[in-house]
């Protein structure tokens, strides 16, 4: 391990980013855990002009760090003769994202491509969920620090792989993907019983560390890097590009119906900055690095983070690739009933988005 990779277990865990003023963000943290409990689900969808983003951990939410920092969303909303109030939110887990989404307490939500495929198919006729746009495409490692693990056939009944939510999570389900093409789509789910959910912060510092019951994880950048960097047994032992056929948009953006048909120009104004966002990494990679260290208070090293932006393996776009198939597994399998044949399908109509995969 070279020194310029050297990390602490507390420097994989982020600090609190400091956004808004605590009594603002904290009231609606407060609102949104809530709902998550059932006690707010009659709130209100936010009117025109009120943007509330619920993003999760990882240098795969850099485009909504640079909307937010170079304030883009506020810049493109003057452009549509709104000006809008924009909050972000923390979360943990698709299925907490997709409860605050439906509950009223989000108006986008942003997690993996699988939970959205979940409410896509669950909302169809009622509160028509669909995607906005990718965050971009990003390879997610599995990651297991077993030196007797090379690839997932290895893994026994004492090995426990970390995800963000076991069963439901895009690496969960890009797992149950491989499962499915190794052993056959009954056995989809073999290795389910085997993964334990923790966020990636948590689960990346127990790969570093070693000697846990955790041995494996399925995450992001840019804790599969530091996993690798950190532990001289760490190796990847499955990569979701092989997975799903290529390049691909693991994290997306998606809303309701109501949301877009309500709020028009908040809608277009949020897909527009983060079109700009997106212009303005591929320009400028060292300065987006910066704005995601200030953002997300990170101690990672910043040539570590310049090296994944700047990975030819990572491409900072808006438009989705290599998602239906995905999406056709799970309908296979029976996980959703309706099967998705083209991006139109599951993506709101935006030009830039639906001629996507």
């Amino acid at each position: 391990m070279t020194t310029l990779y050297r990390t602490t277990i507390a420097s994989i865990r982020p600090a609190e980013p400091a956004r808004r003023p605590l009594s603002r963000r904290a009231a609606i943290v407060l609102s949104a855990t809530a709902a998550l409990w059932g006690l707010s689900a009659g709130a209100a969808q936010a009117a025109e002009g009120q943007l509330r983003i619920a993003q999760q951990y990882g240098i795969v939410y850099l485009l909504l760090n640079v909307a937010q920092d170079q304030q883009l969303i506020e810049k493109h909303g003057k452009a549509q003769g709104v000006d809008i109030k924009v909050d972000f939110l923390q979360f943990s887990g698709g299925p907490a994202v997709n409860d605050a989404l439906l509950s009223g307490n989000v108006d986008i939500a942003g997690a993996g491509v699988a939970p959205l495929f979940t409410l896509w198919d669950r909302t169809r006729g009622r509160q028509n969920v669909r995607g906005v746009a990718s965050l971009g495409n990003f390879p997610y490692y599995l990651v297991s620090n077993n030196p007797k693990v090379k690839s997932i056939v290895d893994f026994s009944e004492q090995d426990r792989i970390a995800t963000p939510a076991v069963g439901v999570s895009v690496q969960s389900r890009v797992l149950q993907y491989a499962s499915a093409k190794l052993w056959g789509d009954k056995d989809y789910q073999r290795l389910d019983k085997l993964q334990v959910a923790l966020p990636h912060p948590d689960a990346a510092a127990a790969i570093v560390k070693g000697g846990t019951e955790v041995s494996a994880h399925f995450g992001n950048p840019p804790y599969q890097e530091l996993e690798l960097a950190g532990n001289p047994n760490s190796r990847i032992v499955l990569n979701s590009y092989d997975v799903l056929g290529g390049p691909a948009s693991s994290t997306v953006l998606y809303t309701t119906e109501k949301f877009r048909h309500e709020s028009p120009k908040t809608y277009r104004a949020f897909v527009d900055a983060l079109a700009e966002s997106a212009q303005f990494i591929q320009a400028q990679p060292e300065k987006a690095v910066d704005i995601f260290i200030k953002a997300n208070n990170s101690k990672v090293d910043r040539e570590l983070l310049l090296k994944i932006v700047k990975n030819p393996q990572v491409q900072f776009t808006i438009q989705p690739q290599n998602t239906v198939g995905l999406g056709q597994f799970l309908q296979r399998v029976g996980v959703i009933k309706n099967r998705p044949e083209a991006v139109k399908d599951y993506f709101f109509d935006d030009a830039r988005v639906i001629s996507g995969s």
